[in-house]
């Protein structure tokens, strides 16, 4: 018992034993709790209020509440040989102002009134009154005691000397035991869903915790005891059997006392299969199986027949449902559980179908207005309005005679859906209570079932946005075949700053990047997506793949200090057979030989993160042969928290070299073992992000490619189409002579116009389609010009424009190259 500031209590008081029983506590009382509604009506009257003000609760509830309890604040005679008040003036307003609505604040008081039926003529009642707020019609709740029952309690050992006792209020925090109201309330408010009397216990606590005042000093925490008045209630029928017994009468009945123990132990099953209900629901954030768990909670226990339906909105993953349902709203038959015989309802009502529900039915009244809508049973006519629905299936004989309580599924005040729940004809049907229980099974349903619509919905806005910041690379680039695989760390991190890309460069070059920014979640998404951008930019310059690096974290530092990034670089020659790779703090990548399946670890300088900044960075060059493989990935797929990199990096080589039908076959291998290896290891807990690019590199044929120099004469123009032509019709591609043959005539022409020494080079090369480039040593990119009809410049980028499938510009080492490509004709 927390007293206060107890150190200044009588030393009468503190002589009181803290081991004492509980019955000794002059803080735990019987509590009579009366609710009254906005229209000053009693709507709420329990046990304890039945006992201590002698009216039943048949003849209380729906009475004006100021005829029921004490209004008058007049203070105990002195005589009282239970104490007097004393000089104490706190009590305020007496409880008529809190009945009649007019304070907003909570008040306290000791009054007097007369008790019918109780064997004396007045009672000594102390009182707290809550002003309450919320969307029910609840607007006041009155705590009322004995005060008898403080200083006459049913143990002598509970017998304490006090000045004087008054009600009062005190913060809830300055009693530990102050939860011990909120937790045994809720039994007492029988009539109410759990939300609801969770709502007011809540403002109990917010407004002040109910406390008794024995003197300036002391203070006692009120603490509900049931117990106690059920021992007295005990007690008094012993001795009225025993009187009766003496007197050679028969034993007396208490039906009184039979209906609320039935109504007790009715309540406290209720709230039981609540508590049941809400530990089988919710167990992940899955929505079907949330959906699934929430059907079979109520099936056989609580109805026969549970019929689960959502909006369209929330089984697509969408957003929050806007705006009021209505008759056109598409509701979605999500389960069905039933006891009935296997494939009863399958046929009838099928899971996934979609419907609306018309205005006249009970679905969609629950649906608008939110609130449960109970048919104890349902009519032949009711039965014919709801199969008016099903189109050419009679229902009827489904539902007809049964009882049905339709109740919302609803979350932060909006229908997402509702439950239909029907019990056999033979069975009870649903009540009152029944409603109660069901809304409030709903309304936690409605909680679990919108927190797994909302991770549907974010874990879907996350896939979107990986997915839009992720390139859709081509399996097949120029001289490559290309594979990869991103998987995220986590379910609830689909969003991270690992990154794959591949760049088509000139001369039938292909740029690998891997990267990946340090960290998780949105911001390492967006500082992804940006280095991403920068990459393919510079790539598309045909920057050596150590200045694109040095370039890339220059502008990390200009984008600031708060992230780093690791990245690879390779740029593929599938005519010079070469790779150049530049490295930025990165894992190196493996190299599979196609010659002898051996795989190696590229040796590379390792250089910095990305936004360290002042490191160099230096390329290299490896030869490389057609059907040689290059993996490239991130950390996550070799490092995992408590086990050696090295591990990973061991297992990646030989799974690479693992012979596989399909480059995506060869991904998963990589995958597969890698999971293995560390499950294998105790680490089956990865975390970090994948990202997976494999490169096939077949290289181009010396037979593929054609290559010509030409003298800066435009005598050579017609020398360079003929040879063009030719070209072509030794390869079979004589339907694309005329049109390439027409291309390199102009581009030649202006490479002739605007070279200042070096030969004109033209090469053609066959591959996926046909790429034609025409380098010259001038370093001026040409631009496409809007030529009118009687320019005569800015015509020959024109007709490339025109013509070509893709054409472009880029810078060389001498000076530029423009390139158009044509699509091959089908064979």
């Amino acid at each position: 018992m927390d007293r206060g500031t107890e150190r200044d209590a009588p030393p009468s008081r503190g002589a009181h034993s803290a081991a004492a029983d509980d019955t000794a506590d002059p803080g735990r009382v019987p509590l009579a709790v009366v609710v009254v509604d906005r229209d000053g009506l009693v709507s709420h009257w329990s046990t304890g209020a039945r006992r201590l003000f002698g009216v039943a609760k048949e003849e209380a509830i729906g009475e004006p509440a100021i005829d029921l309890l004490p209004v008058s604040g007049a203070l105990p005679e002195p005589e009282d040989s239970y104490g007097e008040y004393g000089a104490y003036d706190g009590l305020g307003p007496g409880l008529d102002s809190s009945l009649d609505q007019g304070l907003g604040y909570p008040a306290a008081g000791r009054a007097r009134l007369t008790v019918p039926g109780q064997g004396r003529e007045r009672a000594d009642v102390l009182w707290w009154a809550y002003p309450l707020v919320g969307p029910g019609r609840e607007r006041l709740l009155v705590l009322a005691a004995d005060a008898t029952a403080v200083l006459r309690p049913e143990s002598p050992a509970s017998a304490v000397a006090v000045e004087r006792i008054a009600p009062g209020f005190a913060l809830h925090t300055d009693f530990p035991g102050a939860e011990e109201l909120a937790r045994r309330l809720p039994d007492i408010l029988p009539s109410m869903s759990v939300g609801e009397s969770a709502r007011i216990v809540a403002q109990v606590l917010e407004l002040g915790y109910p406390v008794l005042e024995f003197s300036q000093n002391d203070r006692v925490p009120v603490t509900p005891d049931w117990g106690v008045a059920r021992r007295v209630e005990r007690r008094e029928r012993r001795e009225r059997a025993a009187r009766a017994a003496a007197a050679g009468l028969p034993l007396p009945d208490d039906p009184t006392d039979e209906g609320e123990d039935l109504e007790y132990a009715a309540v406290r099953e209720r709230l039981e299969f609540l508590n049941e209900v809400s530990g089988r629901i919710g167990t992940s954030l899955d929505l079907s199986r949330t959906i699934i768990e929430v059907s079979k909670a109520v099936v056989p226990r609580f109805t026969d027949v549970a019929g689960t339906y959502l909006r369209e909105q929330v089984v697509a993953g969408e957003g929050f449902p806007d705006g009021v349902p209505d008759t056109r709203t598409l509701w979605h038959r999500v389960a069905v559980e039933h006891t009935d015989e296997p494939g009863r309802w399958d046929d009838v009502v099928p899971v996934g179908e979609a419907m609306p529900f018309p205005a006249h039915t009970p679905f969609f009244q629950c649906m608008t207005t939110g609130q449960p809508v109970l048919v104890p049973r349902i009519s032949e006519q009711m039965g014919h309005a709801i199969a008016a629905q099903f189109e050419k299936r009679d229902i009827r004989p489904l539902i007809t005679g049964r009882s049905m309580l339709v109740v919302p599924l609803k979350a932060r005040n909006v229908v997402l859906g509702f439950m239909v729940l029907l019990r056999h004809p033979e069975r009870v049907e649903f009540n009152d209570m029944d409603r109660v229980t069901g809304a409030e099974l709903a309304a936690r349903a409605g909680l679990v079932l919108d927190n797994a619509r909302m991770y549907t919905y974010q874990e879907s806005v996350a896939e979107t946005l990986q997915d839009s910041m992720l390139p859709h690379i081509p399996p097949r680039m120029a001289g490559c075949d290309i594979a990869t695989r991103y998987l995220p760390g986590t379910l609830l991190g689909r969003v991270g700053g690992d990154w794959f890309d591949s760049v088509k460069l000139p001369g039938a070059r292909t740029a690998l990047v891997v990267g990946d920014v340090m960290g998780h979640g949105l911001n390492s998404a967006a500082m992804m997506g940006q280095l991403r951008t920068a990459v393919q930019t510079m790539a598309a310059l045909d920057l050596p793949p150590a200045r694109l690096l040095r370039n890339l974290d220059d502008l990390a530092q200009r984008l600031g200090d708060s992230y780093l990034a690791t990245c690879l670089y390779a740029v593929y020659d599938p005519i010079a057979g070469e790779l150049h790779l530049a490295n930025a703090g990165h894992i190196p990548p493996v190299l599979v030989r196609a010659s002898d399946g051996r795989t190696e670890l590229l040796d590379l300088p390792t250089g910095a993160p990305i936004g360290v900044g002042g490191v160099p960075f230096e390329s290299v060059t490896v030869r490389v042969e057609p059907g040689d493989r290059l993996v490239m990935c991130t950390d996550g797929l070799v490092e995992v928290r408590g086990e050696d990199i090295g591990v990973g990096l061991a297992a990646l080589c030989e799974s690479a070299a693992h012979p596989a039908a399909s480059m995506d076959d060869a991904c998963d291998t990589i995958i597969r073992a890698l999971a293995a290896t560390f499950t294998e290891a105790g680490h089956g807990d990865r975390k970090d992000d994948v990202a997976l690019l494999m490169a096939r590199l077949n290289g181009v044929e010396d037979d593929d490619v054609a290559e010509w120099r030409f003298a800066l004469d435009p005598a050579e123009v017609p020398r360079a189409r003929a040879a063009v032509r030719e070209q072509l019709h030794d390869w079979g591609l004589a339907k694309l002579a005329y049109s390439t043959e027409l291309m390199v005539g102009e581009l030649v022409t202006n490479a002739v116009r605007h070279s200042h020494r070096l030969p004109v080079a033209v090469r053609l090369v066959r591959g996926e389609t046909l790429l034609c480039e025409v380098d010259d040593d001038d370093h001026d990119l040409p631009t496409l010009l809007s030529a009118g009809p009687e320019d005569e410049a800015g015509r020959g980028l024109r007709v490339v424009s025109t013509l070509a499938r893709e054409w472009g510009t880029s810078r060389t080492g001498a000076g530029k190259s423009v390139w158009f490509e044509l699509t091959l004709p089908r064979r």
